[in-house]
């Protein structure tokens, strides 16, 4: 019982928050100004691949609490996400693609060492990372050509 209550809080803290930061820091009016890469997707896709990415995360931050509560991936894993929720208003709060790139790059790189340092010990909490890397690394270039463009 107590390894299911530890997911459902896990999964329901985190998007809830996630919800919380997006609700928070909406793209307003000058978001829709600024010019923007051809590669730019759709505004209703953001809020579907974050839910999901949310849930993975979260899984993988359940998975290492009850593995090691204490451990340097945890301590990565809490980094990972305080960087996460600062990223939305770091670039819609203060209306900066410059200070969103500020963020997003350690982010990237806090996420990239959660996955190497689960390799060995939890290759599942690893894997559910995958698919938040690889929107990360999309998300990146979308601020950076946003940062160029503007």
């Amino acid at each position: 019982m107590k390894k299911s209550l530890t997911y459902i809080l896990f999964i329901a803290v985190i998007v809830g928050l996630g919800a919380l930061s997006g609700v928070s820091n909406m793209p307003g009016e000058w978001y829709q100004s600024l010019e923007k890469p051809f590669f730019q997707p759709p505004p209703w896709i953001f809020g579907p691949v974050w839910t999901t990415l949310y849930v993975l995360t979260a899984i993988a931050g359940a998975r290492t609490w009850l593995q090691a509560p204490a451990s340097g991936r945890m301590q990565v894993w809490f980094m990972q996400m305080i960087l996460n929720f600062l990223w939305s208003p770091a670039f819609f709060g203060y209306q900066s693609p410059i200070l969103g790139l500020v963020v997003i790059i350690p982010l990237l790189v806090a996420i990239l060492a959660f996955i190497r340092l689960s390799w060995n010990v939890d290759r599942v909490s690893a894997w559910l990372f995958v698919p938040y890397a690889a929107w990360v690394t999309f998300a990146t270039l979308l601020n950076l050509s946003i940062a160029v463009l503007n």
